[in-house]
C-alpha cells in the first residue's frame, strides 16, 4: 500500500465566524484571515478578526500587505494570532524586526506569476527564499500573482502558477513550505502528489462566491486529501 503525503491545510479569506468553523469541523490546521487589506474582496477590520479569532477552535493565521511594522505589532496584541502571514512587497529585514518583537510565527509569502510562460529567475528566487529562512520566517507559501494592464493582484487570483518552479523552490526551502494559488477539490490530488508541499493553502477553490464558504467544497477537498499517496 503506498503511503499517504502528510500534507497540513490551510483555509484563508476567513471572514466570519461560520466560515471559520466551517474550516474547523472539516479538519483544516488553520483558519486564515486577511485584515484590511484594501484590494482583497475578503479582508476584514481588526475588530472583525479579533471576534473571529476569539471564537475559533484552529489556530489562525492573520495576513497583513505592506503594513507597517509598529501597526502590525498593535494589530497582533489585538488579535493574538497563532500567526501572522506577510503578503506584500516586505523586506526580510522587516520580517527579523517582527520576529524578534512578536511571539507569534512570522510566515511570509513569495509569489510566482499565473503565466507559465513568463520567465521566472530561479536563481534569485533562491536567494530571496534564503533571506527569509535567515530572517527568522518560521514557514513559506508560495502563492499565484496576477497582472493585468492596470493592476497586480496579489494571491486570491484562483489561478494556478507555475508548479514546476514552485517544486524546485520547495525542494531546497528548509522550512514548512505550503502552496497555494489555484488550488481546488479538483487538482488538489495532483498538486500535492506533484510539488510535494508541506502544506496547502486556498480560498476562492472553496467558496461559493467571494468572502463566502463552501461546506460541501471543503468537505470535498479534505476527502480528496485523503487519496492522495506518495509514490
Amino acid at each position: 500500500m503506498k503511503k499517504r503525503i502528510e500534507c497540513q491545510v490551510k483555509i484563508c479569506g476567513t471572514t466570519s465566524t461560520i466560515d471559520a468553523m466551517i474550516a474547523a469541523e472539516s479538519g483544516a490546521d488553520y483558519s486564515g484571515i486577511v485584515v484590511e487589506v484594501p484590494f482583497s474582496e475578503r479582508s476584514v477590520s481588526i475588530e472583525q478578526a479579533t471576534e473571529i479569532t476569539r471564537q475559533t477552535p484552529i489556530p489562525t493565521v492573520l495576513l497583513f500587505f505592506n503594513r507597517p511594522t509598529d501597526w502590525i505589532i498593535e494589530a497582533v496584541n489585538k488579535i493574538n494570532p497563532f500567526a501572522i502571514q506577510l503578503l506584500g512587497h516586505e523586506p526580510a529585514e522587516q520580517l527579523k524586526m517582527l520576529k524578534d518583537s512578536l511571539q507569534c510565527q512570522i510566515w511570509n509569502s513569495m509569489f510566482l506569476p499565473v503565466n507559465i510562460s513568463q520567465k521566472i529567475n530561479l536563481e534569485d528566487m533562491i536567494i530571496a527564499l534564503e533571506s527569509y529562512i535567515t530572517a527568522g520566517a518560521d514557514a513559506i507559501l508560495f502563492d499565484s500573482v496576477e497582472s493585468s494592464s492596470d493592476k497586480v493582484r496579489f494571491g486570491g487570483t484562483g489561478k494556478v502558477s507555475n508548479w514546476n518552479v514552485a517544486e524546485k523552490l520547495i525542494q531546497v526551502c528548509t522550512i514548512p513550505a505550503f502552496l497555494s494559488g489555484g488550488i481546488q477539490p479538483e487538482n488538489v490530488r495532483l498538486a500535492i502528489e506533484k510539488v510535494r508541499p508541506d502544506g496547502i493553502d486556498l480560498c476562492s477553490g472553496v467558496e461559493s462566491k467571494k468572502g463566502k464558504r463552501d461546506r460541501e467544497k471543503v468537505i470535498e477537498l479534505m476527502q480528496n486529501l485523503q487519496l492522495v499517496s506518495s509514490k
